[in-house]
């Protein structure tokens, strides 16, 4: 019977439990924020926001291709975080990104492009981190030599440097 009302405590603190406490917390950012993400998602860490400096990007999964770029001579090999993984982390099924750079420069990405096998927010090249003055410290990169779909001006105005907020908007 102990075990029943210890139960039965526990689902109605967590029924009363206001939605926002209930939303996956990531851990504060303790460095410089090289990403804020706002918007229509589920995990925040800082005012209704996910701010990952390069320490909490790093904890999310890892994807890393080869590919070459209008942008640069020869291949390159890219690592950073999915935009699937990143949907997947912050419960984004539709809608679109609103990917703005430190120039205030904007595009907007379909959450339909984050897909596996799909681009990523890069924070390495060459496995060096890319500085501000080399399209960094982050770059939405699409595997652009595995799929000729990704070889269109649609997809290369997508592609943003100087990366530093998203807004998930539907």
């Amino acid at each position: 019977m102990k075990r029943f009302v210890q139960n039965l405590l526990t689902v109605t603190l967590v029924a009363a439990m206001p939605l926002s406490v209930m939303a996956e917390q990531m851990a504060a950012p303790t460095g410089t924020a090289v990403l804020t993400v706002t918007g229509n998602i589920d995990s925040t860490n800082a005012d209704n926001a996910l701010v990952l400096d390069r320490e909490l990007l790093a904890t999310l999964p890892v994807t890393t291709f080869e590919t070459s770029t209008i942008w640069t001579d020869g291949v390159h090999s890219f690592t950073g975080v999915s935009l699937a993984d990143l949907a997947a982390e912050l419960g984004v099924e539709d809608g679109h990104f609103l990917a703005t750079a430190i120039n205030d420069y904007t595009v907007e990405i379909p959450v339909s492009d984050a897909v596996e096998g799909g681009p990523i927010i890069a924070y390495l090249m060459d496995g060096e981190e890319m500085s501000v003055r080399d399209k960094g410290p982050l770059w939405v990169i699409y595997p652009y030599d595995s799929n000729a779909a990704y070889r269109t001006e649609v997809v290369y105005s997508r592609s943003i440097w100087q990366l530093d907020r998203l807004d998930i908007v539907e």
